[in-house]
């Protein structure tokens, strides 16, 4: 990682997965900010573990970010169980608009890319009465092919924002941004899944109680019963860590 600062973080099947708090996460990401590096944020969760051990591709761009957070609960109880324990679970979601509040004391800019034309404009529009000392610098659908990217990429560094989020699907953003994040040249790039379906009040997010439980997992699958072949990766992440506890941890 070519970080600002060295930052604790708990090794899980070889990937880096910080072990800072909300705040600290925030204060580090200014500091990227700040010196204008580009950098990757990944909300790391066990389906993405659990692919990046199937994919090799996938497992490269997961390495080659500049931060993991733990963003799923599934994660916070890996490293705990391996004795290495995060601080707290640090939710994408959260994250965001984190970022957006600290973001207008510096009047940053941010661009967002990703879901349909009526859900990403509804998200601008919402987010900017939410935050309006931010610049909302731009914003496009997530619907172009690799044939598009270079006019993508060319609009957004045009728009020269501080922050970009990214909501393609985990399948598609995390590798998208790997791929182009020296192009790109933002210094803070994040996908961010659903997050503008919540936030364009297409979606609701799951209940405080299901939060505090860390059962958000659970509510989606109850909302969206089409889900599940993908949720049983979560208790065959839950397992796989319990039967390979001693090596989890370990530098791969």
């Amino acid at each position: 990682m070519n970080a600002t600062r060295t930052i604790p973080t708990v090794p899980i099947y070889g990937l880096n997965v910080s072990k800072l708090n909300m705040d600290d996460t925030v204060r580090y990401l200014e500091e990227r900010i700040a010196l204008r590096q580009p950098s990757q944020i990944i909300t790391a969760n066990p389906i993405m573990i659990m692919t990046a051990l199937e994919q090799p591709k996938y497992m490269k761009v997961m390495k080659e970010a500049e931060l993991l957070v733990p963003d799923g609960a599934g994660l916070v109880w890996a490293a705990s169980a391996c004795g290495q324990p995060v601080a707290e679970r640090v939710a994408g979601f959260d994250l965001l608009h984190r970022l957006m509040d600290v973001g207008q004391q510096h009047g940053w800019k941010v661009y967002l890319l990703g879901s349909t034309s009526e859900v990403i404009q509804a998200t601008a529009t919402r987010l900017q009465s939410l935050y309006p000392e931010i610049v909302i610098a731009g914003y496009r659908d997530g619907f172009f092919g690799s044939d598009q990217d270079a006019e993508v990429i060319a609009t957004i560094r045009a728009a020269a924002p501080d922050l970009l989020f990214v909501a393609r699907g985990a399948d598609n953003q995390e590798p998208w941004i790997g791929e182009h994040k020296q192009q790109l040249n933002v210094p803070v790039m994040m996908g961010v899944g659903g997050s503008f379906d919540i936030i364009s009040g297409k979606s609701k997010r799951a209940p405080v109680a299901f939060q505090k439980l860390r059962l958000e997992w659970f509510y989606r699958l109850l909302k969206e019963p089409h889900r599940y072949k993908r949720m049983l990766v979560l208790p065959k992440f839950a397992v796989k860590v319990l039967k390979d506890k001693e090596s989890v941890t370990k530098a791969q």
